[in-house]
């Protein structure tokens, strides 16, 4: 959800509605040694209790945080993701509807460093947060050290997190995930459409989950298979296809 104004309504929602389904630990693709199970313990309640990570864009931190809340969730606990790009500038109204959660993902918080009052109002979560036992999941695209946090104190609060880091997938890892992807949706990919699929979609494989839709549509529409030449038929054979590399909840973030 990206308006903690409207948390209560959300909760009533479905949990595939509220965090994507495609976002699920067991989807994940490239994790390095030990992360998912640091981050499955911090969403059932049983980790260190406040997590960092940390990675470029497309390494997977919004996949992760969101796998976390809905792994906490399927555990009876009650969570909230939050990005912070979307509550910058008005940050300390956006927490105040958080404080009650067992798990709170903030991610993005680049988004949020350098404004004075914003930093202020993430302090004094971190530390109500601490002192009631809420497990806190942080991602940031840089290290603390340089991620531009002003306020000391904040800054020495963030440092202490276990820090988990995270990289963008290789050419494998963006096989595969392709391939994760599709089999989700009893899609059949042929090696030479993924190929033909990855030199089309961006780096990142932002907008991959509407693009997956859209070609399950026309697979099921036209009854036709995904191969290379159904792909050039629905995607116009352009280097890049209509709806390719726009932003979406695919994104591995």
């Amino acid at each position: 959800m990206t308006d903690p104004a409207l948390s209560g309504a959300a909760a009533q929602l479905p949990l595939a509605l509220r965090y994507p389904p495609d976002q699920r630990f067991e989807t994940f693709v490239g994790a390095p040694p030990g992360t998912l199970e640091q981050v499955r313990a911090l969403a059932a309640g049983a980790g260190a209790g406040w997590l960092l990570l940390q990675g470029p864009a497309g390494a997977g931190k919004t996949h992760l945080a969101l796998a976390a809340c809905a792994h906490a969730e399927a555990q009876g606990r009650r969570s909230a993701f939050l990005p912070l790009a979307s509550a910058a500038g008005r940050l300390a109204d956006a927490l105040a509807a958080l404080h009650e959660l067992d798990l709170i993902a903030l991610d993005g918080l680049e988004a949020i460093a350098g404004d004075r009052e914003d930093e202020v109002a993430l302090f004094h979560f971190h530390n109500r947060a601490r002192d009631a036992g809420r497990d806190v999941l942080y991602t940031a695209r840089e290290p603390v050290a340089v991620l531009g946090v002003g306020l000391p104190d904040l800054r020495s609060r963030l440092a202490a997190c276990a820090q988990l880091a995270l990289a963008p997938l290789d050419d494998a890892g963006r096989r595969e995930l392709l391939r994760v992807r599709a089999q989700r949706r009893g899609l059949a990919l042929e090696d030479a459409a993924i190929d033909w699929l990855l030199r089309r979609v961006d780096r990142d494989i932002a907008g991959l989950t509407g693009l997956l839709d859209r070609l399950d549509r026309a697979s099921l529409a036209a009854q036709r298979r995904l191969t290379v030449p159904f792909l050039r038929q629905v995607l116009g054979g352009r280097d890049r296809g209509p709806g390719i590399g726009d932003q979406g909840p695919g994104a591995r973030g």
